[in-house]
């Protein structure tokens, strides 16, 4: 466990006035939700409807607006009917939706619409996901709340108000009642939060019947499936800079996505609710015999949520990428190796580094600059000393099918002549104090810094055009970008980060909208990077912060991790749960960013990134170098060998990208996506799977020379992709997992597609032929899919593609099209290998393509499981159909 966290710099719950007042108004027993439903005023328009609620004790009146979606999806808002103050709503996230019209029925004093119950009073709203199968209730432990946007009373050092004060109305009334923690004035260390607008956080409770398992509402170093929060603090939505952050904690990191899925283990269901609020958020969570309930809290915005009644998991991510969109499909370069450190010294260490590779046979497609590149950290910028020549610097990589890429941070240096921070000031385009007119300034990198305020439409079109390549100095078409401190980081700052009563355009508060802040940033640097060429090229971005819709913008970390095993064993937990809430291109620092591996860590490391959708090796300025090619030869041996598997899947890495960017279905994902009626699989977090058809187990324990495997229920049977060994269908096996092996499985009933040729860099691959490797089910068949194209441009989405189906049926194997997109191509199949196969032994094989027939011989050789046949040099075209038949 890493202990180097300050934990006095961060607030925990006791310390921040909303969560502690909303966590006192659920511990409150017997007594009411005051909210009523007015049912006079439900009314009904086509897919909207629209009723006035009531708080019984002030007389508050809000306004509820139920929208029904295509394809299971509801959304529900509610806010004051006559605000003293216009409430944040989130902009920027959703997607044009599709809404579909109610069903209304009558059901004795309740209102049905759908699958959507209101109970009129208490008010509460009850959800289906098909007539008998109720899966989620809202207020139905009656906390929901809202507090209104108010005056600030005159006396309010004992706010008193007629002599009697809240604390006695609140023991008298049989309702509900909000304390006066905290209200209009909030103290944290040095820093005072002024609420000039006073309180107004909103909270809703969420019971998901059936469940006992809920996962998402990532970051946090904790568990995949959520635990209860009684006896500690909520899990919080708050994006920080945290140096060194602990393990098996709910405190808040880097990024916020505000999603919770939950699996009804009985009906093999899954339903989820996407709260849409920028705003700081806690989530109270308690697991009981036949549900999970759970509390959300923001401290301002709207009320506003989705509920996604799937009923599947692929349902659910269909449902929520329909909301917030897919994952931008990234370039093929950017799924390969990524070599990063802070920092690379000069642009002879970079020609350094690049050659060694190349020496010691090591695959990277990307090499990485931190801030010590830049001119004073002003970014934009080289540091002329260091870097005489980028140009030539990027020209060389780039020879090589190679990119690089620099790190560009949203605080700005204040600087005189400095042009990104005259613009800024030429524009007025800064984050604004408390005032509402006077510049922001904190503290970061370069010291004293300004901030964009990325909210505006305007500064994003103005940082944006900053990447052209006549304004960003010595800028080429393979300089890629990394968005760090984005949260946003302030070193000066309450929480390591801006004050909440800052104020964006339009008199916005920086509370309302702080987890969108990092989300901006990447967006509008996203945007740049695809305006710079006449002919779009599909960008790479990374970025430490994220919220809601990150996706469409490229990858994101887990940010500061730490060398130890606890840090690699937390990895795969952290990042099936970004990856099941949209964000499928995440990844860990290999190696651990603080402190210095043992070999034996970083090989088992390396193993695990090989297979995790983003791979790249970084380390602190005041670690050890750790290049594969610094270690013992046995070592750096099996570093390579790690590297060079995951170069070799890449053709398979690329067709799952291609699925997520259309269905949102993500790439590296828990077992129980494709196996949701295994209950077992939902506790399951040490394992996951790539795709459909790959099953990965990395060893996360030092001296660890067996592992034991479960192959859920539903499937039948797994290869071993090193051995072909064959493993039962169902159920936990011990398997030998010895330090030059990584536990990987191929599905029974698949094929894979690979490429074994060792090259540079993913681009020399490019012509290189095609392996097929083909697992028999039980019945004797497979299938599987390639999907490729140019790999850099966005032709793919006109028709500059080619998507293909295999099927392993009666010993015939043929290849047709998905669709009527086409991509010229003169890559061949060279090699198929055929697993589980029971007949007789196979000699020979007979190729038809586009009115030819040729023949190619079939070879045998043992496995642990019995013969493998491999067709060798069929060289079958990849882009056109054929037929191979078997004999």
């Amino acid at each position: 466990k890493v202990d180097a966290v300050d934990r006095g710099r961060f607030k925990t719950c006791s310390r921040s006035g909303f969560c502690t007042r909303n966590r006192e108004f659920a511990a409150v027993e017997d007594a009411l939700s005051p909210y009523d439903l007015l049912e006079d005023s439900v009314s009904i328009s086509a897919a909207r409807i629209t009723a006035d609620l009531i708080h019984k004790e002030n007389g508050e009146k809000f306004l509820l607006v139920i929208s029904n979606y295509q394809d299971n999806t509801l959304r529900i808002r509610i806010t004051e009917k006559a605000p003293l103050h216009k409430r944040y709503e989130v902009g920027g996230v959703l997607g044009n939706l599709q809404k579909q019209n109610f069903d209304q029925q009558a059901k004795g004093d309740s209102l049905f619409f759908g699958n959507i119950q209101i109970i009129t009073s208490p008010f509460e709203l009850r959800f289906f996901s098909d007539p008998k199968t109720e899966v989620l209730r809202a207020n139905s432990r009656g906390l929901f709340n809202i507090e209104h946007y108010r005056n600030k009373p005159e006396n309010n050092e004992n706010n008193e108000e007629n002599g009697v004060t809240e604390e006695e109305n609140k023991n008298k009334s049989k309702y509900r009642q909000m304390s006066d923690h905290d209200l209009w004035e909030e103290k944290f260390q040095s820093h005072s939060d002024s609420k000039p607008r006073g309180p107004s956080s909103v909270g809703m409770d969420f019971s998901f019947f059936g469940s006992k398992n809920v996962y998402g509402i990532p970051e946090h170093a904790s568990s995949f499936s959520l635990k209860s929060t009684k006896g500690t603090d909520p899990y919080r939505l708050y994006n920080l800079d945290v140096f060194e952050y602990e393990l098996d904690e709910t405190m808040a990191l880097y990024g916020s996505i505000p999603l919770m899925i939950s699996t009804q283990a009985d009906k093999a269901t899954t339903s989820a609710v996407f709260w849409l609020n920028a705003a700081e958020t806690w989530v109270d969570i308690d697991h009981k015999e036949d549900k999970v309930d759970t509390h959300w809290f923001s401290e301002s915005g709207a009320l506003d949520f989705f509920v996604l009644l799937g009923p599947t998991p692929k349902d659910i991510f269909r449902q929520y990428a329909a909301l917030t969109g897919t994952q931008e499909l990234p370039p093929l370069f950017s799924i390969a190796y990524h070599q990063c450190r802070w920092n690379y010294k000069d642009q002879e260490d970079v020609a350094t580094v690049d050659q060694k590779f190349d020496e010691y046979d090591i695959p990277y497609d990307v090499l990485w600059l931190d801030i010590e590149h830049t001119d004073e950290k002003k970014y934009f910028t080289w540091d002329s000393n260091k870097f005489p020549a980028p140009k030539e610097m990027l020209d060389s990589l780039a020879d090589k099918g190679r990119h690089m890429v620099t790190i560009v941070d949203p605080h700005i240096k204040r600087s005189s002549g400095y042009s990104i921070f005259d613009g800024g000031n030429e524009r007025d385009l800064w984050v604004k104090k408390s005032d509402g007119s006077s510049t922001y300034e904190g503290h970061c990198w370069p010291g004293s810094s300004s901030y964009l305020d990325f909210s505006s439409e305007e500064t994003r079109k103005y940082w944006a055009d900053q990447f052209a390549y006549d304004k960003y100095e010595h800028s080429t078409p393979s300089l890629f970008i990394w968005n760090d401190m984005n949260e946003p980081s302030v070193f000066n700052g309450p929480e390591v980060t801006m004050q909440k009563d800052l104020i964006h355009k339009g008199n916005v508060e920086h509370r309302d909208l702080h987890n969108q802040f990092g989300a901006w940033v990447h967006q509008a640097t996203q945007e740049g990077l695809v305006a710079r060429d006449p002919e779009s090229r599909r960008s790479f971005v990374l970025s430490r912060a994220f919220f809601a819709g990150s996706q469409k913008y490229g990858a994101i970390w887990t940010g500061d991790n730490g060398a130890d095993w606890g840090h690699l064993e937390a990895s795969i937990p952290m990042l099936l749960s970004i990856s099941v809430t949209g964000i499928s291109f995440c990844g860990a620092d290999v190696g651990g960013f603080f402190g210095n591996p043992n070999e034996e860590l970083l090989i088992r490391w390396y193993q695990a990134g090989a297979y995790q959708p983003f791979f790249r090796a970084h380390a602190h300025l005041d670690t050890k170098r750790r290049e594969p090619f610094l270690y013992s030869a046995e070592t750096s041996g099996l570093i390579r060998q790690a590297i060079r598997a995951r170069y070799a899947l890449l053709p398979y890495w690329y067709s799952c990208f291609y699925h997520a960017s259309n269905t949102g279905i993500p790439v590296m994902r828990p077992l129980w996506v494709e196996y949701p009626q295994d209950s077992k699989s939902f506790d399951i977090e040490d394992e996951y799977l790539i795709g459909s058809d790959l099953l990965v187990k990395p060893v996360t324990k030092s001296n660890e020379n067996t592992v034991s495997v479960y192959f859920p229920e539903g499937s039948d049977g797994w290869y071993d992709t090193l051995t072909y060994e064959s493993y039962p269908s169902s159920g936990h096996v011990q398997v030998d997992a010895p330090l030059s092996k990584i536990p990987v499985f191929q599905r029974a009933g698949s094929i894979v597609p690979r490429k074994q040729r060792a090259r540079r860099s993913s681009s020399q691959m490019e012509n290189d032929p095609y392996t097929l490797i083909i697992a028999l089910d039980s019945k004797g068949e497979a299938h599987g899919e390639l999907y490729f194209d140019d790999g850099v441009s966005f032709e793919y989405k006109k028709s500059s593609r080619n998507h293909r189906q295999f099927q392993f049926k009666n010993n015939e194997i043929i290849s047709y099209s998905t669709d009527s997109a086409f991509m010229e191509s003169s890559v061949v199949i060279e090699r198929i290998v055929i697993l589980g196969y029971k007949g007789a032994d196979l000699t020979k094989a007979q190729i038809s393509q586009q009115g030819f027939v040729i023949s190619a011989d079939v070879f045998s050789s043992p496995s642990p499981s019995g013969p493998v046949f491999t067709v060798k040099r069929p060289n079958a075209l990849a882009a056109y159909d054929w037929k191979i038949e078997l004999h």
